[in-house]
This record gives C-alpha cells, structure tokens and sequence, in this order.
C-alpha cells in the first residue's frame, strides 16, 4: 500500500490545478484579449461569444460534475480536464478561425468545472476523511495565483510576442503545472468512514432554502463575469488610462490570492451566510465605481474589491455546500455552480452586445450591480429564516490535524 501524501502536497496539487485549468485555460483570455482584437481585428461581440462558449462549456462540465456520484469516475474525469486545459490553451493558437476559437473556448470551460468542481470536491473529501479542518482557502488561492501568472506572462510577452505565440508560451508554462497537480493529487477511497473511524454522513438542509441559496449565486455569476471577461477591455477603452489593463487583471489576482484565508477566517466568525452578504456588497461596490471615476486610483481599488470578493464568494458556497454532503462534495457543487453558469452564458454576450451598440460597458455595470443587489435581499432572507442550516454547519466540526 503506497504511503499517504502529505497535506501540504494535496493542497497543492489543488493550487497547480488552478492555477492550470482557470489561470491559463480560462482566465488568461481576459488580458489576451484586447491583444487579440487589435492584431485579429476580433470585434466586442465576437469576444463576448468566445466568453459565452467558454461559459457553456463549464456549465457541461458542472452538469457533469452534479451527475456522476463515484469518486473513481470524478478523479478520472479530473485528470481528462487537466490534459483539455493544455490542449485548448494551445488550439487558440492555431487559427483564427471563429469557430475553433469557440471550440477551443468551450472545451476550456469544462476543463475549468474540472479543476474547481470536481478537484475542490476530491480534496474537501480527502480533508474530511483525513480529519484536517473543512476549509478551502489554500486551494482556492490558486485562482487568484492563475490570475497573477497570466497578467504577469501577458504584461511581459505583449511587446515581444504575437498573440498566438502568447498562447504557445502560456501552454510550455502549463507543462510545469500539470505535473505536481497529477501526481500529488491521491486516488480517491470510497470508504465511508474518516481515518478515525468516525462515518461520514450527509446533511442536506430544507428544499426551499437550497433554491434560494442557488438563486443567490445565480446573482453571483451575473455580477462576476462581467469584470472577468471584460475588465482588461473596459480599462484601455478608455483613453488616459490606456496601458494600465494588465495592471487592473494583475491586482484582480493580487488581491484574490490571500483573500481566501481572509474570508475563511470571517466566516468563523461570523457564519457563512453573513460573511456572503459582505463579500457581495463590497463586489457590488467595486464593479459600480468605475462608472463615477474612471481616474487610474479608482480602477485599482475597484480591481482590488473584485478579486477579493469573487474568490471569497466562490469559497464560501463551494464549501458551505460540501460540508452539506460530505461523502460526495463535487456532486452537490456542480449542482450549485448550474445556477453561477447560467448566468455566465447570458452575461457575457448581452454585455458585449450593448458595449457595441452604446459605446461603453457603463450599462453592463450598473445591470450587473443591480443582480448583485437582489443576490444581498436573497442572502438577507436565508440569514432570518435558515438559522437551522447555519447550527447544523455549526455541529459539523472536525478536528484539526
């Protein structure tokens, strides 16, 4: 019997998943962006389309992820999306051809649902059955990470690279990656009881609560993916602070990698549910302001809020959700993410669409304001009537290795 890895390297092999299938195969094509529509001639709503298929694509794999129960069948389906994650990162590269372009886009996104649904289930059900603390935060920084690699790579490839050889490059950097993410990543057990001795049960909370916690994130979504697709492009549309768009993507990452630790740390204090309702004001905050102030000081704190927001946001629902259902975490998160990938296929392409026929994103911010704000009233709502879901998470306290 192979000895059992190390925590530190399981959580790491989850960080290099990240940092792979959403730093590179996703994230990275936020900065390539406005590259690829100055050298392509690649238009705003051709580039929301790639964004929407890329979100289609992680909506297939969220379905997936929400279907198949097995863990043996999840850490295979794992390692396919860490070798999509390459692939599609280097069929960008290819042609410019729309339609590869959307292929390649959409086989991202499932490489995506790969390594955030399915990797963060497998190692939320390793620390549960290893008896280490029911947190994500180490893992989820690999988001953020991702997010840091790709503005760094673009900002330092943009005046000496082509598009499509930034594109190559980003796959030679994800060769590194997918190494310690395959390997030190363990075969799942589906033993039902912890290393203790202790069985793991599942505890779902009431029917209605669950829709409206979905309904939630679905404001989540639509309030996120704007920022994530087009961030980089509303801060060089706008003339005094051309140059400065991979700066914004850069403190996106900055602010997201240690923000993980942070909120895992207000939700002890303070409940899932609460420490959500803070994460999704300060979002709405700062996707508003560049509307009022497009001075550079502005952009980055609204940059800042965005990345510290988003990441805590996906954090905290992720594993509010797995510590529902212990024994098969992925599954209930994929089912969870359906409603954060319905939006995302929406947003993008309408976003896209009125920047073109209006001139600017301003429209887009205030909608995707407006649905963050319904998301808090859905939030204030489980807070007053789901105390009974938020003292059984209470109950569910393992212990720390």
């Amino acid at each position: 019997m192979s000895p059992q890895p190390s925590h530190l390297k399981v959580m790491l092999a989850g960080v290099m998943s990240l940092i792979l299938t959403l730093g590179i195969a996703r994230f990275s094509y936020t900065p390539l962006l406005p590259i690829m529509q100055t050298q392509t001639g690649l238009g705003d709503a051709d580039g929301g389309w790639l964004a929407t298929f890329n979100y289609i694509g992680y909506m297939c794999g969220a379905l997936i992820a929400a279907s198949v129960s097995d863990l043996k069948i999840k850490d295979t389906l794992y390692r396919i999306g860490l070798i999509l994650a390459l692939t599609t990162t280097v069929g960008m590269a290819l042609s410019e051809n729309m339609w590869l372009w959307g292929s390649m886009r959409f086989f991202a996104g499932l490489s995506s649902a790969a390594g955030l649904l399915i990797g963060s289930g497998l190692i939320l059900n390793w620390l549960i059955r290893h008896n280490h603390r029911m947190e994500l935060g180490i893992h989820f920084s690999g988001i953020g990470l991702g997010i840091v690699l790709s503005a760094i790579a673009v900002n330092l490839m943009a005046t000496h690279f082509s598009w499509d050889q930034q594109w190559l490059i980003l796959t030679a950097i994800g060769l590194f990656l997918i190494i310690p993410a395959w390997r030190w990543l363990p075969q799942p057990d589906n033993n039902p009881f912890t290393t203790s001795g202790v069985r793991m049960e599942d505890k779902p909370p009431q029917r209605n609560w669950l829709i409206l916690l979905f309904a939630s994130y679905f404001c989540a979504g639509f309030g996120y993916v704007i920022s994530a697709t087009f961030l980089v492009v509303i801060v060089e549309s706008e003339p005094a602070l051309q140059g400065y768009g991979e700066l914004a993507w850069l403190t996106v990452g900055l602010a997201a990698t240690p923000a993980c630790f942070l909120w895992d740390r207000i939700a002890r204090l303070t409940g899932e549910l609460k420490a959500l309702l803070l994460a999704f004001a300060l979002q709405m905050v700062g996707i508003i302001l560049p509307v009022f102030d497009a001075s550079l000081t502005v952009v980055i704190v609204s940059a800042a809020l965005y990345g510290a927001t988003f990441i805590g946001i996906v954090s905290l629902m992720l594993t509010m959700m797995g510590k529902f259902y212990p024994t098969k975490p992925a599954k209930p998160m994929g089912k969870l993410t359906l409603s954060y990938g319905v939006a995302q296929i929406a947003a993008p392409a309408l976003a896209g669409t009125l920047a073109e026929t209006s001139g600017t994103y301003n429209q887009s911010l205030y909608l995707a304001a407006g649905i963050m704000a319904i998301g808090m009233l859905l939030l204030l709502i489980l807070i007053v009537h789901g105390k009974q879901n938020l003292v059984q998470l209470a109950k569910q306290k393992p212990n720390r290795s």
